[in-house]
């Protein structure tokens, strides 16, 4: 029986090919009309340049590209995003557990009563062998971070040792969930909300409840929410811009321009959503209030804990350990978006590096200790990993400056670069409002003869604060600089003008990438912003007419991928 095969008559035209099939012999011709598959060459740029060589070296390494992270393998949602894709928990059901249940169903009464301490004192060191699901284990986490800074925090001065209670099984979840022992935007945010009617989206703020809060207020359950909603809003852009990654890949620029639309039109739903944040969030509750409950423990020796706070791991010792505080640097969605759009953040005062972009997909940047990588090691484990790998595999921004030629991708990206501005020019206006405002009126309060003359310690500060909630060091030592005729440090941090230095580079940074000419030009004003007591509703208060400028002294500023340090009256939801 003739054997199947295959020939090919090379370098004639036209090309015969023999096939044996079913028994008989077919020859098939092809003229010399016919054209193999060419490599895709892209248009030149605009430079001038011919971009074709790049593109054959691309098309010929796209089989070695890694490939491209499936949301599953990182417990990521692509309707909820990092929100957990199974709803948190209300309760834990193992019995077991009532007892950390019956503590945070009534924190806001034990921190009010100062009680809380001797009731936390008094619990059992429980086992998490009970847990079962990862969203008992998030449920866990979530109640014991609360019982953790309502401990700390909730007295007349802060405690620099957790009970073994709630340090033994909180690193025992932490170390399950890849999370640091800490009450973080996931503890406060991801893990902590509820639908109010199920068959309502979660992106819906007036959908939304918190489960748990340190006071009570609506302020404090407000500002949780507008983050849980923002991260609902912004889910689907995670899987769209994976998309746009794998059309990148195929040289589909149609397909990554649609992506690209729909992704500026998501951010400037997240515009909308992040502006609603005075809606139901007094800023001077939120300052005096909610904010000090969110502190960490690291650089926090002007509010009583030098070395951090002493954690119990079971073994019988015990180590003093250091964490930042609750912030939403910490959202891994956030970070998402300056990840694929390419978006570089570095050092203030660093040069703008030069850019090689011949072999940039599918290799890894040099990795830095930063502002940003530190703010990683405070995600879920699987949410840090995720953005470590995305980082290797985008190249939408890189793929934009190959087809300069085509217009309607480069106005795309450019509209997302500026929703992406416009969001971090809003945030700029949140946190002049809700820090930077009420911190300056502390630090005038404090030269008032009045205050000069209490030069308050902190055990007599903390009983004059609102009850419940330890007093703040860090004004007090800012009001006895300020009694003793001293010249204040420079805020830094969420306290000042340095920050707003600091979110004003993050800015700035994001316009960078643009493609367009206009573009540039437009990112690139310079806007005096006014920090307004109540400018959202245009009413003055006090505080108005803030310059929300530089600082006039030198002062070295680390920048989005720098380390903060803290000075006077700092921390919060940003405190590092």
């Amino acid at each position: 029986m003739p054997q199947t095969h295959v020939s090919c008559l090379a370098n004639s035209k036209p090309r015969v090919l023999l096939k044996q099939k079913g028994g008989e012999l077919v020859i098939i011709v092809l003229w010399a009309d016919y054209k193999t598959p060419a490599i895709p060459r892209t248009p030149r740029r605009r430079d001038g340049r011919d971009s074709s060589r790049l593109s054959r070296f691309q098309f010929a390494k796209r089989s070695m590209l890694p490939p491209i992270p499936v949301l599953a393998d990182y417990g990521i949602s692509p309707t909820h995003g990092f929100l957990p894709d199974v709803l948190p928990l209300t309760r834990l059901p193992d019995p077991y557990y009532n007892k950390w249940e019956a503590v945070v169903a009534n924190l806001q009464a034990l921190i009010l009563s100062k009680r809380l301490r001797g009731v936390v004192d008094r619990l059992p060191v429980l086992s998490t062998i009970g847990l079962e699901h990862d969203a008992e284990w998030r449920r866990a986490y979530m109640l014991l971070c609360f019982m953790a800074h309502g401990y700390i925090w909730g007295g007349d001065s802060p405690s620099e040792r957790l009970p073994p209670s709630i340090s033994i099984p909180l690193l025992k979840v932490s170390e399950h969930l890849e999370v640091p022992p800490v009450a973080t935007y996931a503890a406060v945010c991801l893990w902590n909300f509820k639908p109010l009617f199920m068959d309502e989206n979660i992106d819906n703020l007036e959908n939304l409840a918190s489960l748990t809060t340190f006071t009570g207020a609506i302020d404090e359950s407000w500002f949780y929410l507008v983050s849980v909603a923002m991260e609902a809003r912004g889910a689907p852009i995670i899987p769209l811009m994976l998309t746009a990654i794998a059309a990148a890949r195929e040289n589909d620029a149609a397909a990554v321009t649609r992506c690209l639309h729909t992704f500026a039109e998501r951010l400037d739903d997240l515009t909308t959503l992040l502006q609603r944040m005075h809606e139901s969030c007094d800023p001077h509750i939120f300052y005096h209030r909610i904010r000090p409950f969110l502190a960490g423990s690291k650089n926090m020796a002007e509010a009583g804990l030098p070395n951090g706070v002493l954690y119990e791991d079971g073994s019988g010792s015990e180590t003093y350990r250091q964490y930042a505080g609750g912030s939403n640097a910490q959202s891994s969605l956030i970070q998402f978006f300056d990840i694929v759009l390419g978006i570089e953040h570095r050092p203030t005062g660093e040069k703008k590096p030069s850019r090689n972009d011949d072999d940039r997909e599918g290799r890894a940047p040099p990795p830095k200790h930063n502002f940003i990588m530190e703010m990683r090691r405070y995600m879920p484990g699987p949410h840090a990993r995720f953005l470590n790998d995305v980082q290797v595999v985008a190249n939408i921004r890189d793929f934009v400056e190959r087809n300069q030629d085509d217009r309607p991708l480069c106005i795309a990206y450019d509209a997302c670069l500026s929703m992406l501005r416009h969001l971090r020019d809003k945030h700029i206006a949140i946190v002049t409002r809700y820090i930077v405002v009420p911190s300056r009126e502390v630090r005038a309060r404090s030269r008032s003869p009045e205050a000069t003359r209490r030069r308050l310690n902190l055990a007599t500060a903390s009983r004059q604060q609102p009850q419940g909630i330890a007093y703040d060091a860090r004004g007090a030592a800012a009001e006895q600089e300020a009694a003793a005729g001293k010249k204040g440090g420079n805020l830094k941090g969420t306290g000042g003008t340095a920050l707003i230095s600091f979110l004003k580079q993050a800015r700035d940074e994001t316009g960078e990438p643009a493609v367009e000419e206009w573009t540039k030009r437009f990112m690139s004003r310079v806007v005096k912003t006014e920090g307004q007591g109540d400018f959202f509703a245009g009413k003055p208060d006090e505080g108005a007419g803030l310059q929300v400028q530089a600082p006039t002294e030198e002062v070295e500023l680390p920048g989005l991928a720098g380390t903060w340090t803290m000075d006077e009256d700092v921390g919060g939801i940003c405190n590092y």
